[in-house]
């Protein structure tokens, strides 16, 4: 068997690759590559899609999240409210902003724990910031019931979520606004860096395209200190083909994701759950396993398989937030999770042989 990557995005642009193709030549011979109508176009498509009123092309899933903030007017001696077993680009959005991060653990399904928020709010929180980790849509229901006893802003990060949902409500679509990236590994990947948000509040939406271009509305006529951060015409022509597609690649990631709930049967590995409500498009296939996760890594790495550790070390252990001060020890279960989880490979275009391969690797470590 040659060896399978945790994940690959070339099948995926070859299954498409006329349409990706002559787009890109489209954008190319069109002569305009910033801000024209493949942006306006895929702001239109994407917000329909998700269900908002209002989606804005951004450069990067990092600056949604952090323009997100800004635009909600949270900074510094604030608190907002994450998960503690997230991506370290889920806090930055939060401290970019001079605001302090408030870490509560996960739940059984990767998700924030929604039965542990309450007694972390105080007179400083301003947010909930919730991520739907590794596909998988958080709790919104309680999440939102909390915001309004509260009066809190809530911020969904969805890079890893296009197309998941919660009571047939898409994620991205609960908050004041929702913050995707598009880096070529997602679902919904682009050729590049690109990002967007989506949000229902027409203000929002127009601070965010000011913020995005230089803090300008009006060429030259600078309102705020923005950013450079516009997702250009080339990769919102590309993300346009992709939507096309977005359901039947989640689609199919949910069949591998079924493949190997069904196939894998060792003991040692604790295969990941989707809550009632919820549903999950299996960005990632996280298991865990106890004691011998690097023996299991090592072990799949010498039948060519190749797995990724999503993620190694804990935001509030790295060494970016030394100064927040909270040692090991102050996050067990995330701590525990990032001792033991392990991606298996799924993308766009596994073939079955590799799938199978997979799942007997699996069930022969002993």
């Amino acid at each position: 068997m040659d060896k399978i990557m945790q994940s690959r995005m070339d099948r995926g642009f070859f299954r498409h690759q006329d349409e990706y193709e002559a787009k890109a030549l489209e954008v190319l011979r069109s002569g305009w590559y910033i801000l024209g109508k493949e942006v306006e176009n895929f702001e239109e498509e994407f917000a329909a899609y998700v269900g908002t009123k209002y989606s804005v092309g951004l450069a990067s899933g990092l600056d949604a999240l952090w323009l997100a903030f800004k635009v909600l007017g949270i900074g510094k001696g604030d608190e907002v409210i994450v998960q503690g077993n997230t991506y370290i680009a889920s806090v930055m959005g939060i401290t970019i902003n001079d605001a302090t991060p408030v870490f509560v653990e996960p739940d059984e399904y990767f998700q924030i724990d929604v039965d542990k928020i309450e007694e972390k709010i105080t007179d400083k929180t301003k947010a909930i910031l919730v991520v739907h980790l590794y596909g998988q849509s958080a709790k919104m229901d309680r999440v939102q019931e909390l915001c309004k006893k509260y009066n809190l802003k809530l911020v969904e990060d969805c890079a890893q979520s296009h197309g998941a949902c919660f009571d047939g409500k898409m994620t991205g679509s609960f908050g004041d606004i929702g913050c995707f990236s598009f880096y070529p590994s997602k679902n919904m990947g682009a050729f590049g860096d690109a990002g967007a948000i989506t949000t229902n509040d027409p203000e929002l939406a127009r601070l965010m395209k000011i913020y995005r271009n230089y803090g300008s509305e009006k060429r030259y006529h600078n309102m705020v200190v923005g950013a450079n951060s516009r997702l250009d015409e080339m990769q919102a022509g590309l993300l346009r083909v992709r939507l096309k597609y977005i359901d039947e690649i989640n689609t199919e990631r949910s069949e591998i994701a079924k493949k190997y709930a069904e196939g894998i049967t060792n003991p040692l590995v604790i295969k990941p759950r989707v809550r009632d409500g919820a549903t999950s498009v299996w960005h990632q296939y996280v298991v865990r396993v106890k004691d011998c996760r690097d023996e299991f890594m090592d072990y799949l790495a010498q039948n060519n398989i190749t797995t990724i550790i999503h993620y190694p070390i804990p935001p509030h252990l790295s060494e970016a937030y030394n100064y927040l001060g909270l040692s090991e020890g102050t996050l067990p279960v995330t701590e525990c999770y990032a001792n033991e989880v392990l991606s298996l490979p799924i993308y766009a275009g596994m073939t079955d042989e590799e799938q199978s391969y997979v799942i007997d690797c699996i069930n022969s470590f002993k």
